[in-house]
């Protein structure tokens, strides 16, 4: 029986999804910034990638550096850090 290939596109798609679903306790943060973000309501890459910037530093105990933290972290799975205005 032959085989049907899955083409790179679909194989893509599903990197993706997977990568979206994960808790953000799955992605390498600390437990303070996961804890930080639960509080909020934020516990998906997905919806962790739909806060803007403000939205992340507008979290209590929330700053700068725990900010670079989310972006190392969300970029250790393949998604780039926003370009920052010049």
């Amino acid at each position: 029986m032959p085989r049907i290939p899955i083409s790179k596109a679909e194989k893509e798609r599903e990197s993706l999804q997977q990568r979206l679903g994960l808790s953000t306790a799955e992605i390498g943060l600390t437990v303070r910034t996961t804890n930080c973000l639960e509080d909020r309501g934020i516990f998906t890459v997905e919806e962790l990638l739909d806060c803007s910037r403000e939205d992340l530093l507008s979290i209590s105990n929330f700053g700068e550096k725990t900010l670079e933290e989310v972006f190392d972290s969300l970029a250790s799975i393949g998604f780039c850090r926003p370009s920052r205005a010049k």
